[in-house]
């Protein structure tokens, strides 16, 4: 299983990271690698999201995500492309001054077969663009 996480602090509180990183469907105007993403269905704090990416080449898989706000966003594969497993979450907390302290963790097995190194890499490799996009959008939105 190949393995992913990252830990940063970002400029803004628990809630407006959470509502950022639960709205998925504004990730393809935030996250360059993100082509598409549509909630296909929608139950109290579970939803099946629906993601159309292209790193490397062009994948399309669903993730059944739920939400414990302002703390928690966590997903499991539901189905799609290359992946065999996928879980992930978003851990945010409270941090000192108005920001919030979140850690990115995901976890994966590819379909086919992809050696251990390379395939933690291939889930390493966006990683800092990715936190780097957060940042942007908390700006963007909050002005901070």
């Amino acid at each position: 299983m190949a393995e992913a996480r990252a830990t940063e602090n970002f400029n803004c509180t628990p809630e407006e990271f959470f509502k950022i990183a639960a709205d998925y469907e504004k990730y393809p105007e935030f996250l360059s690698e993100v082509k598409s993403c549509k909630v296909l269905k929608s139950e109290a704090d579970t939803k099946l999201v629906e993601y159309k990416v292209s790193v490397i080449k062009a994948l399309t898989y669903q993730l059944k995500t739920k939400e414990t706000s302002p703390s928690l966003v966590q997903w499991e594969f539901a189905g799609g492309d290359a992946f065999k497993t996928m879980k992930g979450s978003w851990k945010i907390e409270e941090a000192p001054g108005g920001k919030c302290k979140c850690t990115y963790d995901v976890e994966a097995t590819f379909k086919m077969f992809v050696p251990g190194p390379m395939a933690t890499t291939l889930l390493n490799v966006n990683l800092p663009a990715m936190m780097s996009a957060y940042h942007k959008r908390i700006k963007a939105i909050y002005g901070k």
